[in-house]
């Protein structure tokens, strides 16, 4: 391999390019220089000058300089004295063959020359400046760890390739026979945040754990840890090891984290100890991505990989700004799009898990979405464009207390304006129970405002099997509305086979094309709709007749129950 250099007007290698011996120059572009450009300079009538392109970072050296008369050695008196052109290296460019005599030429000289004071002088670095991360890295490296986790489960074994019940129902054969356990070991990251043992990482690292294992510094020293508490709606959870005077990191107010900011990754991808990995702030405040229920990321595309969970994302000042929780990817490895959990987030998780065990959030019992402007135009908002629209009030919670209905878009919470129903769920999960929330409304295009007084969220919902009555069980007789969506009546064979709370009253999907108005909306087979245009729907018949009397051209606002809850979908008409 030939190695040629640039060299700058002080003699310094001003970029360095390797090239293998007979391969074509794809990467050299030409340049010329004519005798008009020489004669520019009276003082130096003899400098051989080469027009570089600004992406090679150099210019071509005087004819004084030792570099510049070997070039001119090597060049034909021909070409030194007309127009003809001169080659110049640029990344990416097109190019032919330089002559080997000439790069090894370059080559002796700059390997002879390298001890001159010219070749080791370096560029000045202007103030503030930043030329290196080394003491951002000694800072942040203690207080990353390596979290190792055993999980036991069963084992089973068949013939049989698939363990899918569904897929083993459709395809025959038997079902898998248990034999025996098997052991398996997770490798994760894991931060430091106070000196005497406290540990964030990130839920999916532990969960399912039995065993968990802290390692400290680049030695390695294993600590057993406890885990304290988990919280699946942030990918939060906190550790415990029993050790004292432990380097803890610092928190940054992640409020301020602004997209173009630089941060470092630090963890351990792989089980490559205390790795780092620079970057910048993509985006904040990312969500709706299904990830967990309460997102609000820091997107960054600092390379992040398996094993980087839990570990930490710092800023400049070695501060801790986010935990590394997921990453986007097509391969499974990093693609440039990783997110973390906001260390203000994780900050409140974690002393909400110090202190209680679990996280305590508030609860206004409603089920709430995004207002579209799709949305927006079918109930006819005008001049509304964001906010919470609130698809469903549970009875008995605080919303209905405070006077809330279904089709209310929410669009401030204590005087902060709300952009969509993520920004809802993250402020009234942020406030504790008992607090008092006041929520301005956008109801039929008058604005109301309801003090509302929040619960605990409760730590999990289980509905109980609903009861069916036997007149109700016939087989539904299927209706087609919407141009493309069979319907039936909600009977008690429907309702126990997909599960409906006994209150759910309306028309139930059974067929739907998928190229329908209704399909390219994202409705589908088991979705009941509730309600048209704020008209309640009870069953089937009442379905065909409302949309009978429906406006062509006109938007359709469908109140539909789907996957549990309620919600409102802009039907655009066929």
């Amino acid at each position: 391999m030939l190695k040629t250099h640039l060299i700058n007007r002080n003699g310094c290698v001003a970029r360095d390019l390797a090239l293998q011996q007979g391969e074509r120059r794809e990467n050299i572009l030409y340049g010329s220089v004519t005798d008009e450009q020489r004669g520019r300079s009276v003082e130096d009538r003899t400098t051989l000058r080469a027009e570089f392109w600004p992406a090679t970072g150099g210019v071509a050296p005087q004819s004084q300089n030792p570099a510049a008369m070997l070039l001119r050695r090597a060049l034909p008196a021909a070409r030194q004295n007309s127009a003809h052109r001169v080659p110049i290296y640029e990344m990416g460019s097109k190019g032919i063959f330089w002559s080997r005599g000439l790069l090894i030429g370059a080559v002796l000289y700059l390997a002879t020359s390298a001890s001159s004071p010219a070749a080791q002088e370096t560029a000045p670095v202007q103030p503030g400046v930043i030329t290196t991360f080394a003491p951002i890295v000694e800072k942040v490296a203690p207080s990353v760890v390596t979290v190792f986790t055993t999980q036991t489960v069963s084992r089973g074994a068949s013939a049989f390739p698939f363990s899918d019940d569904a897929l083993r129902q459709f395809f025959g054969g038997p079902a898998p026979q248990k034999q025996g356990k098997q052991t398996l070991q997770g490798l994760g990251s894991g931060v430091i945040v106070s000196p005497d043992g406290y540990i964030l990482t990130a839920n999916h690292v532990v969960s399912g754990a039995e065993e968990i294992m802290v390692g400290l510094g680049t030695e390695l020293r294993k600590y057993k840890a406890k885990k304290i508490g988990t919280d699946p709606g942030t990918d939060v959870a906190l550790l415990k090891i029993d050790e004292k005077n432990l380097p803890a990191i610092a928190f940054a107010d992640s409020e301020k984290a602004r997209a173009g900011d630089i941060v470092l990754a630090v963890g351990n991808p792989f089980g490559l100890r205390q790795t780092v990995t620079m970057g910048i702030i993509s985006a904040v405040g990312r969500g709706g991505m299904g990830i967990v229920d309460y997102e609000n990321f820091i997107q960054t595309d600092a390379a992040i990989n398996m094993g980087n969970s839990g570990g930490a994302l710092v800023d400049i000042k070695g501060e801790l700004l986010g935990i590394n929780t997921a990453i986007f990817s097509r391969s499974g490895g990093n693609q440039g799009v990783g997110f973390a959990i906001p260390a203000n987030l994780a900050r409140d998780v974690m002393q909400s898990l110090r202190e209680k065990g679990r996280v305590v959030r508030g609860y206004i019992g409603a089920s709430v979405q995004t207002l579209t402007p799709e949305l927006a135009e079918a109930m006819k908002l005008k001049g509304q464009p964001t906010g919470a629209l609130v698809g469903e009030v549970a009875p008995k919670t605080p919303s209905e207390k405070a006077g809330m209905k279904t089709g209310d878009v929410i669009t401030a919470v204590n005087g902060k304006k709300i952009s969509d129903a993520r920004e809802l769920r993250l402020i009234i999960g942020s406030m504790a129970p008992g607090s008092k929330a006041q929520m301005e409304v956008n109801r039929e295009g008058q604005t109301k405002t309801f003090d509302v007084e929040l619960a605990e969220m409760p730590a999990g919902t289980t509905e109980e099997g609903p009861e069916t009555s036997p007149e109700e069980n016939a087989q539904p007789e299927k209706t087609t509305v919407f141009g493309g969506v069979a319907v039936a009546d909600v009977t008690g064979d429907v309702r126990s086979a997909l599960n409906f709370p006994k209150d759910i009253q309306g028309a139930v999907i059974a067929e739907i094309d998928a190229d329908s108005p209704a399909g390219k909306a994202g409705l589908r087979e088991g979705d009941v709709i509730q309600e048209v245009n704020k008209q309640p729907v009870k069953n089937a018949k009442d379905l065909v007749a409302i949309s009978q009397k429906l406006k062509p051209n006109e938007k359709i606002l469908l109140r539909v129950y789907s996957q549990g809850r309620s919600g409102y979908v802009a039907l655009e008409p066929k």
